[in-house]
């Protein structure tokens, strides 16, 4: 019997292993150019909606200030307590006739969709003394804490408004993010989409 006669490997990494690397690395190199073009796209969408909603004021360096106010029935609500949420607060006053407009025709279309999503939170804040002045105003079945600030101490002194409606958006780290000194579409899937941005 002849005994097999192997040819000598060339010197240097085997080709199949060579083959390999350039492979991997080409796949590495496609991964991240994919990411920063849905980076990208993510961005520019973001920015799409914010041109769509046209806030007066967006950022990502205020922290909301945190307060603590009653609500109708008297028990305090922080709004800290939703740290880990977006919220969607809502400043308003029975003598402004586009908040009363807001309150009863788009706004309980807007609390129906925050009720089916555990990221979100709707918080609304009125000026007015009490749940007796502004009750035959909330519709029924509204489910967002409604809270009260007849002093002003939050919604003047804490966030400077002092024109109606105004709304703020702050996200699940507690960063202000957007004010809206206007009414909104509130059943807009334009708005729900932007909310999504900060989850």
């Amino acid at each position: 019997m002849s005994a097999a006669v192997r040819a000598p490997e060339p010197s240097g990494l085997p080709l199949a292993r060579v083959a390999r690397w350039a492979l991997g690395l080409a796949a590495v190199a496609a991964g991240v150019l994919f990411g920063m073009a849905a980076l990208d796209g993510e961005r520019r969408r973001d920015a799409r909606l914010v041109e769509l909603l046209a806030p007066d004021y967006t950022g990502d360096d205020r922290r909301a200030p945190d307060f603590t106010l009653p609500d109708r029935h008297g028990r305090l609500f922080r709004l800290s307590s939703l740290r880990g949420r977006t919220v969607v607060l809502h400043f308003w006053s029975s003598d402004c006739p586009p908040c009363v407009r807001e309150l009863s025709e788009s706004l309980p279309a807007f609390d129906e969709i925050v009720r089916s999503r555990p990221d979100l939170a709707l918080v609304l804040v009125t000026v007015d003394r009490d749940w007796d002045a502004v009750a035959a105003l909330v519709p029924p079945g509204l489910r967002a804490p409604l809270l009260f600030d007849p002093e002003r101490r939050v919604v003047n002194g804490r966030f400077g408004t002092r024109l109606f409606p105004e709304t703020w958006v702050i996200d699940p780290r507690g960063v202000l993010r957007a004010r809206f000194d206007h009414t909104l579409s509130w059943e807009s899937p334009v708005l729900t989409e932007y909310l999504s941005t900060f989850r």
